[in-house]
């Protein structure tokens, strides 16, 4: 095993700067991960339900949305089928990242599969050594699953022992935190058009569906990034 601290051409050492990225990326996840502690113990889930979701399904953005869709009363299906379609990124991930960074043996790309993320996915493909690029894959992988694990189990056992999640506001922590993991994505005018016709759609059709629906309601927002035929004016 390669050490993670590099000499270089000088005896002074360094830091390896995969290592150096992941550490400062775990260190933003322990945050995110308290949250997703707090706001799932406030909707009413116990520990043990918790610390099953991070490790058998460890998917942040879906478990932020099943706590949330859980807490507005919604239905099984309702919420397996919203969690399907927002990771339902994960397949051209999987084509993009190929089978190279996971080895040939079963059992690890098992694992590798379950540890993809959208992180692991582009510090990868950063990398273009495949050494560089397998190590980056795992290390991000295994280093933000441990990350999130602990940082909800641990923001769990303290978002239980606030008591009513209203008198801290707590229960405004979701929406807040689908808001900031959803703002860095807004860089081009079709992501604004879906993500804007994506909360109307969900607004309106809030009072007259069951919990849960209108997020699945919002999903035909996609439609507004298709791009827009432009009609050719004919020369007279």
């Amino acid at each position: 095993m390669r050490s993670i601290i590099r000499t270089g051409d000088s005896p002074r050492r360094t830091l390896d700067p995969i290592a150096r990225d992941v550490a400062a990326l775990c260190a933003a996840g322990v945050v995110v991960g308290l949250s997703f502690g707090a706001i799932a113990s406030a909707a009413g889930l116990p520990l043990s339900q918790i610390v099953a979701m991070s490790v058998f399904v460890y998917a942040g953005g879906a478990q932020f949305l099943a706590v949330g869709l859980v807490g507005a009363g919604a239905t099984t299906v309702a919420i397996v089928l919203a969690g399907l379609l927002l990771n339902a990124r994960h397949l051209p991930f999987g084509l993009a990242i190929g089978s190279a960074p996971l080895g040939d043996r079963w059992a690890a790309r098992l694992l590798g599969s379950h540890l993809m993320t959208d992180e692991s996915v582009a510090f990868a493909l950063a990398q273009e050594d495949p050494a560089r690029r397998r190590r980056a894959y795992w290390m991000t992988g295994i280093g933000l699953f441990l990350t999130w694990n602990v940082a909800s189990a641990i923001g769990a056992v303290a978002g239980s022992a606030l008591g009513d999640p209203n008198t801290f506001g707590i229960d405004a922590a979701f929406p807040a935190a689908l808001l900031a993991l959803t703002l860095p994505s807004l860089k081009d005018r079709a992501s604004i058009r879906v993500a804007v016709g994506g909360a109307a759609l969900a607004l309106l059709s809030t009072p007259f569906l069951p919990a849960g629906l209108p997020v699945l309601v919002a999903l035909v927002a996609l439609a507004l990034a298709l791009p827009v035929p432009r009609s050719k004016r004919t020369a007279a």
